[in-house]
């Protein structure tokens, strides 16, 4: 029997170990499903205007439009090959579980429960958020610890619901949820005075807000946030490269906004820019596309698309859009928010 020396054999086993982490993935089956198909299904939200909304012509837009926009443009190369299935909040989860679309993109928070027992992955976080309340201006109610025995709107299916429990007994309230099956129904009880107060994430608080009532400015959204509520999309378990396309084209927004890539400048960046780090994003240096079963310019069209996360925050949902919501825990990390993406190398 012969002796391999025990250094010989950590060299071969090293040297096996960087060719596999080479290798370019396998497409998966969710995304040679999505190719033949020709199309993208997106589960979104009926109707949250910042996050899903569609126009009379039904065009879509919403920042959890544009995940879906930025993942098409990266897999198809187009980002309107995309099939739209809107999905209330009883829907959302079957439908994602049973193969009716591919990604579920719907203001959905990111918890153990879901995370654990549906069959689903999350991908990553694109709005950091919390739960709030809303009550009229008139009713003088400046604090949510004001709100003790009131009545309270709330949608049924949700983490809302339970955080409101949670929140009610803890701080000793006794406040009674009035609950709805549908948003649609909880924002008609509210506005037509059935509830004292609204409940769900601050976010979408502000939305509701802004389409539903007769003047914004007759309701105010209270200070106190009572949860925790990472919202993000959601992909089948069981396909890890359709996980991985998901989850890194959200992280190249990121990153495409740390390193001033945007919608504007990428065509220039991508013909001119000597930066290692951008070269490596918009696939003018490494091909990190291989890894993933793309080529080599998705994370460039995912961007030319719409934009780096800030521009798709701002546009939808920030100081200048119409729900006016501060950039705060959804900032950069470097600017003292949350967004922090792993690097795209």
């Amino acid at each position: 029997m012969i002796k391999t020396p025990l250094n010989a054999v950590l060299g071969g086993l090293l040297a096996l170990g960087a060719l596999v982490t080479t290798l370019p993935a396998h497409a998966g089956k969710t995304l040679d499903t999505i190719k033949q198909r020709g199309q993208l299904v997106c589960g979104v939200n009926p109707s949250l205007p910042g996050f899903a909304a569609a126009d009379s012509q039904g065009n879509w837009s919403g920042l959890d439009i544009d995940v879906c926009k930025a993942l098409a443009a990266s897999v198809l190369s187009d980002a309107s090959k995309i099939k739209w299935v809107p999905l209330n909040a009883a829907q959302r989860f079957a439908a994602l579980q049973a193969g009716e679309i591919d990604i579920l993109s719907r203001n959905t928070t990111w918890t153990l429960t879901r995370d654990a027992s549906l069959g689903m992955h999350f991908t990553g976080v694109t709005y950091y958020d919390g739960q709030g309340f809303m009550v009229t201006k008139k009713s003088k109610i400046t604090s949510a610890k004001q709100l003790k025995g009131a009545t309270v709107c709330v949608q049924s299916g949700t983490t809302t619901e339970k955080n409101l429990s949670d929140y009610s007994k803890a701080a000793g309230l006794a406040m009674k949820s009035v609950v709805f099956e549908t948003q649609e129904a909880t924002n008609k009880a509210y506005f037509a005075g059935r509830c004292q107060a609204y409940t769900t994430d601050a976010s979408g608080l502000a939305s509701v807000r802004n389409k539903e009532a007769g003047n914004p400015e007759d309701h105010v959204i209270l200070p106190e946030l009572i949860s925790k509520e990472p919202l993000g999309p959601s992909v089948r378990r069981g396909d890890d490269e359709f996980f991985a396309i998901a989850k890194w084209v959200v992280f190249a927004l990121i990153e495409a906004e740390e390193y001033g890539i945007t919608q504007a400048n990428v065509d220039d960046l991508k013909a001119n820019s000597k930066d290692p780090v951008v070269q490596r994003i918009l696939g003018t240096s490494e091909d990190t596309g291989k890894l993933l079963g793309l080529d080599k310019d998705w994370a460039y069209r995912a961007i030319k698309a719409t934009g780096n996360y800030g521009e798709i925050f701002e546009r939808n949902v920030g100081p200048k859009s119409a729900l006016k919501l501060p950039r705060g825990a959804n900032n950069l990390w470097s600017k003292g928010g949350f967004m922090y993406a792993p690097p795209v190398r």
